[in-house]
């Protein structure tokens, strides 16, 4: 029997949180904390329940109109219902949460050190990068689209309201063309990448696809025709599921990258590499670690996990020498390019920060930019090493970057500052910028 749930807050994830009849707390998607709403109970699972809602009593106060229409089963956005002024909010709950839960401080201090969420100039119309799924069926042919919201189906959107304004019809546009292309012809194409930069004006597409014969002269003349792109490039992976067995690149059409500016300094970023999807909050992350670090001309530096460089050069501006981390091939050569062509004191290497950083001595300060997992136990004895007299840490996840703000601390480093970004409005992802100052300095 359905029944009656008041929603009290936001899990980190798409679900409202409230508590059943019973006493235990139940997760529904689609939710708004101060909802009123009737619940089925989908599942019990021991400590908690997850059901959806059979009826909306009550809207919360902090409920608004989804933009897109496809809000409720697109799996990209599932905050879009939820005002923006919630969202901050929720963001930095999510941050002070972790931060007491998994990191173990205690609440006063949690609520001091983590600073309110950076709000993003633009709520819609940030993101420039989409990403698109793509299978091809002997009855259906090529299918392009967004993954359905709990499933592995693909939802043929026309348009993203989140896109740059240039880049928000391309999905329409592209499955049409790709359509046209495959008929009943498996082109071995598992994914479609389109960047687009409001700075360079620079639009690319990118199709990942499985190597093999390929009819690149037909697919450059006809995307060209959908689409105006500065750049359309075809990656070539070992197979559908992962993006990292790079096999190789061609340059279909175009420039063969795309440019994108972030803290005055222009990056030619290959279609494999990785690069923030919100540009100016990127410009925010980049001033919130640099001034956090209090460089002086002298300082010797090191970024860890550095991409194509969006931290390196400005950093490599303000002080005496950086040493470059980073493990991918393409974001490495990228990142090259731009030391080269900034003409700044860069030392780049390709490979991996939990080996490289003991042999690069005792630092001044050092930055680190994990991916979602975290700094692996290793590294951490070796930032102590290191002894930088400071450390910026750059977060896209609370429950990973608390466990390893917990070990930092045991290893001398007092975390000072936490500011949590977004990055990622209409969505429960947030990225932090957390400052921690050697005790033993």
């Amino acid at each position: 029997m359905p029944e009656t749930i008041t929603i009290d807050r936001l899990a980190y994830g798409d679900a409202g949180i409230g508590r059943a009849e019973n006493g235990k707390t139940v997760f529904v998607n689609g939710t708004c904390p101060g909802d009123v709403a009737l619940v089925e109970i989908d599942r019990d699972k021991g400590n908690f329940c997850e059901g959806h809602v059979v009826e909306l009593v009550a809207p919360s106060p902090d409920r608004v109109l989804s933009a897109c229409p496809l809000a409720s089963v697109c799996g990209g956005c599932g905050w879009q219902h939820i005002s923006y002024e919630r969202q901050l909010a929720a963001k930095r709950d999510a941050v002070v949460s972790q931060l007491r839960r998994i990191g173990g401080f205690d609440a006063e201090r949690a609520e001091r050190i983590v600073g309110a969420c950076v709000p993003s100039k633009r709520q819609m119309e940030y993101r420039n990068k989409l990403e698109f799924s793509c299978a091809f069926d002997a009855k259906q042919g090529f299918q392009m689209g967004f993954h359905q919201k709990g499933s592995d189906k693909i939802l043929a959107a026309d348009a993203c309201p989140l896109a740059h304004k240039q880049a928000q019809k391309t999905p329409k546009a592209l499955r049409g063309a790709l359509r046209y292309l495959t008929g009943r012809e498996d082109l071995g194409i598992h994914r479609v990448g389109v960047r687009h930069s409001h700075r360079s004006g620079d639009l690319e597409v990118a199709l990942w696809t499985t190597p093999g014969p390929f009819p690149r002269n037909a697919v450059a003349k006809t995307l060209s025709t959908a689409v105006k792109a500065s750049s359309i490039v075809r990656v070539m992976t070992a197979d559908a599921g992962s993006a990292r067995k790079l096999k190789g690149l061609e340059i279909l059409d175009g420039r063969g990258f795309w440019r994108e500016t972030v803290a005055g300094i222009e990056h030619g970023v290959s279609a494999p590499s990785f690069f923030q999807v919100n540009t100016p909050q990127a410009d925010k992350l980049v001033q919130l670690a640099l001034d956090g670090l209090e460089l002086d001309e002298d300082c010797v530096a090191a970024d860890l996990f550095c991409g194509v460089g969006t931290f390196t050069i400005p950093l490599a501006k303000r002080c005496g020498g950086v040493y470059a981390v980073e493990s991918y091939g393409s974001s490495v050569r990228n990142l090259r390019h731009t030391v080269e062509q900034e003409n700044v004191d860069v030392e780049v290497i390709g490979g991996d920060a939990t080996r490289e950083l003991p042999e690069l001595g005792e630092l001044d300060a050092l930055i680190v930019d994990p991916p979602r997992s975290g700094l692996a136990k290793e590294i951490i004895g070796s930032i102590a090493e290191a002894a930088p007299l400071r450390v910026a840490y750059v977060s896209c996840d609370p429950a990973t970057w608390a466990r390893d703000v917990k070990l930092l601390e045991a290893a001398g480093f007092e975390l000072l500052q936490a500011t949590p970004v977004d990055m990622f409005p209409q969505t429960f992802h947030v990225e932090t910028v957390s400052i921690f100052a050697n005790k033993n300095q």
